[in-house]
């Protein structure tokens, strides 16, 4: 009689190998078949929008396979992979030196001598970074000490976003190093409070300054770029193709950024009115970037740039769609209440609020956390655990908590957090 761990162990592997499968159909279907672990160039569904078949795939995989290891391995070997990965620091490594720019002139491969002499770094430190990132892919060893790029390490050039994301990370070990000390502390680990955040601690209490938002001009260039690189890496740019734009000719993008958002949304939907809404600074930054990536749309007089403080006012009154994507995590519960009811107040009766955020799952949840909660794309099969066994969304919330003293909420956090107490019911699509 087969054993009821044993059975887990077998539907992890038909989930593990079915949606393998499913993955691969995904790269042949672009007719380009399925990229190898040394490809030197990225695949065309590396570029798409519309991954979110893909996506749906990997998420269960990537959540199956780390299960599977759960189970099968000594718990002395689980606690030590998850304090012994050091891929972040090796990846930092790489992106502050620039290799993968450099290796992109030698697609056949680099020397260590001569990769290192280029970056000015010492050739035994670089092979062994290299070599634990070639691990998992990232650039490759084509023949001993000689190293090239891969599809993964492209991904690093100064070029891409996703590298400028990177960067923004490199500090964020630092904050995560004095969790414990947080919440043992009589000033911070009761509080919610932006200003007591882990940053802060790590920055020192009398820090007078210790706004994030508060950047000169090179930092937020980096930090909005590195939010198009966000926007790409958990494939934001899929609601494009899942949300009725036919159906509505206005939209303010709140906390708009640079564009990472209502540039694609700007060019696929042209019919579009789109008001972009930030900080002055921000909003500078971001007509530069649209003159580069959208010309068009700015010649159309499709665009506007609206400077905004969304905790002290609200946005331009009366348009169709008012979304926020990736806005609401940044901040305590106090806080996004703010945020919501002054976007309340600039709706009109035909106006929907769209919040873009990842949701956390957790066991045992009520029945009333929402409608959506009926479909079959957010339940995990089992055995695999909640959120797919992705940990994608609980290290976001960490991140939140680490930086802002934010977090990833659940959906019926969010329906708790958009209700306005000056308007009956709740606000719509939260």
């Amino acid at each position: 009689m087969t054993e009821p761990n044993e059975l887990k162990v077998e539907a992890l592997l038909e989930i593990i190998n079915s949606s393998a499968r499913k993955a691969m159909a995904e790269y042949k279907n672009t007719g380009h078949g399925v990229p190898g672990v040394d490809a030197g160039t990225f695949h065309p569904l590396d570029f798409a929008t519309d991954t979110l078949a893909l996506g749906k795939a990997i998420r269960l995989l990537e959540g199956a396979c780390e299960q599977l290891n759960t189970i099968l391995a000594s718990p002395q070997r689980t606690v030590h992979n998850f304090v012994h990965n050091y891929n972040w620091a090796c990846i930092d490594v790489a992106v502050q030196s620039r290799i993968a720019d450099v290796l992109d002139k030698h697609p056949e491969g680099l020397s260590v001598d001569v990769l290192a002499n280029a970056v000015d770094l010492d050739k035994t430190k670089i092979a062994r970074v290299l070599r634990v990132l070639t691990l998992r892919g990232c650039f490759k060893e084509v023949k001993r000490d000689v190293f090239a790029n891969t599809r993964i390490s492209l991904v690093l050039k100064a070029t891409n976003n996703v590298g400028f994301y990177i960067k923004t990370q490199r500090e964020f070990p630092k904050y995560a190093a004095v969790l414990y000390e947080t919440m043992v502390d009589q000033e911070f680990a009761r509080s919610d409070k932006v200003e007591r955040a882990p940053r802060v601690f790590t920055l020192g209490k009398e820090v007078k300054n210790n706004n994030f938002w508060e950047m000169n001009d090179e930092a937020r260039d980096i930090f909005h770029k590195a939010m198009m690189g966000y926007s790409e890496i958990l494939n934001f740019s899929a609601v494009l193709h899942y949300y009725p734009w036919d159906n509505v000719s206005s939209v303010v993008d709140i906390g708009s950024g640079i564009g990472a958002m209502s540039i694609p949304l700007a060019k696929m939907f042209p019919h579009l009115r789109i008001t972009n809404q930030d900080l002055p600074e921000t909003i500078k930054l971001s007509r530069n970037t649209w003159e580069t990536n959208a010309p068009e749309v700015l010649l159309d007089g499709r665009v506007e740039f609206v400077p905004l403080n969304f905790l002290e006012e609200s946005p331009v009154v009366g348009k169709d769609v008012y979304y926020l994507r990736s806005i609401i995590h940044d901040w305590p519960d106090e806080e996004s209440r703010v945020i919501l009811r002054n976007v309340r107040k600039a709706m009109g009766p035909n106006s929907r609020v769209l919040i873009h955020e990842c949701v956390l799952s957790r066991a045992f949840e009520g029945p009333d956390v929402g409608a959506n909660e009926s479909s079959e794309d957010h339940k995990a099969p089992e055995p695999t655990l909640l959120n797919f066994g992705s940990h994608t969304t609980h290290h976001l919330d960490m991140t939140m908590w680490f930086v802002f003293n934010g977090k990833e909420r659940t959906l019926k956090e969010f329906k708790i957090i958009g209700q306005v107490p000056s308007m009956p019911g709740y606000i719509d699509d939260v």
